[in-house]
C-alpha cells in the first residue's frame, strides 16, 4: 500500500464538507474558556480555531506535515504525530477528533494515548466512520483491483467499527462512555466521485501510472454511478459516522 498524503488546498476545494459537518461535533465538545484540548487529527485547522474560538486552548496534532503547516497558518500550536503514538501526559481537559479516527487503525494504542493525554476527569468526544461507511465506495474500489491485476492488492487502510465495539473498546481503554451513537449521513459530493476518490484513496492512486489511474478513476465511479448518483442530487456519498463522548474514569 502506497502512503496516503494530503493536499491542503486540494482538500479545501473539494473536501470542505469534512468539517463543515464536523460543526455538531464541536456542539457535543462545548469547550470551555480557559480549557486546555487536544484536536487528535487536527487537518487545517479549520474546527481547530473554531474551539479556540470560544475560548479554548488547543494544539493540534496531525500525521501529515502539510496539513500541519497549514494548521500553523491559522495561528494554531500543532505539531506532526501519529495518533497511535501520542506523547502528552496528563496536559488536556479534552481530547477532541473529527473524521481522523478511522485513518487510525491501531485503536487501543490511540485509545491508551488519548487516557494518558487527559486530566483526571477528562472528555474524548469525536466523530468518524462507523460500520458500513462509504461501503458502496470500498466495493467498487475492490472491484477495479478484481478486474486489473497489474494494480497490485487492494489494501482497506479504514477502520470502521460498530458501534457496540467501539463502545467496548473504549470501556476497555479507562473509559466511562456517556454517549455513542451511529447517524447514517449520506453526503453530498458537490465536485463528484472522481475526485473525492483522488482525495481520499490516494494511498491507492500515488503509485499508479496516469493510465492506471484513470482507468481506475473511471471504473469505479462506473460502478458506484447506479447506488451514488441521480440527475436531480447528483453524487451522493453513503457516509455513516459514529459520534460519541466519553470521560475518563
Amino acid at each position: 500500500m502506497q502512503h496516503q498524503s494530503w493536499r491542503p488546498d486540494q482538500y479545501n476545494t473539494h473536501a470542505s464538507f469534512v468539517s463543515s459537518l464536523g460543526s455538531s461535533v464541536v456542539d457535543l465538545l462545548q469547550p470551555q474558556r480557559g480549557e486546555r484540548i487536544l484536536d487528535l487529527g487536527c487537518g487545517d485547522g479549520t474546527l481547530a480555531a473554531k474551539i479556540e474560538s470560544a475560548g479554548a486552548k488547543v494544539v493540534g496534532v496531525d500525521s501529515s506535515p502539510e496539513m500541519v503547516k497549514a494548521a500553523r497558518a491559522r495561528g494554531i500550536e500543532a505539531y506532526v504525530m501519529s495518533g497511535d503514538a501520542l506523547t502528552f501526559n496528563g496536559e488536556f481537559d479534552a481530547v477532541f477528533s473529527n473524521a481522523a479516527l478511522h485513518w487510525m487503525k491501531n485503536y487501543p494504542a490511540v485509545i491508551r494515548g488519548v487516557d494518558a493525554a487527559l486530566k483526571p476527569g477528562g472528555r474524548f468526544v469525536g466523530e468518524f466512520g462507523a460500520d458500513g461507511n462509504i461501503q458502496r465506495l470500498i466495493s467498487g474500489m475492490e472491484a477495479s483491483f478484481a478486474r486489473n491485476p497489474d494494480f497490485g492488492t487492494f489494501n482497506n487502510p479504514w477502520f470502521f467499527p460498530s458501534e457496540s465495539a467501539y463502545a467496548a473498546a473504549l470501556s476497555s481503554g479507562g473509559f466511562a462512555v456517556d454517549h455513542i451513537a451511529v447517524i447514517p449521513r449520506p453526503t453530498p459530493l458537490t465536485t463528484g466521485v472522481r475526485e473525492w476518490l483522488r482525495i481520499f484513496a490516494d494511498h491507492v492512486i500515488s503509485g499508479f501510472t496516469q493510465e492506471q489511474t484513470e482507468r481506475f478513476l473511471a471504473e469505479v465511479e462506473d460502478d458506484v454511478r447506479a447506488y451514488l448518483y441521480t440527475p436531480e442530487g447528483g453524487w451522493v456519498a453513503d457516509y455513516v459516522r459514529l459520534r460519541f463522548a466519553a470521560r475518563k474514569s
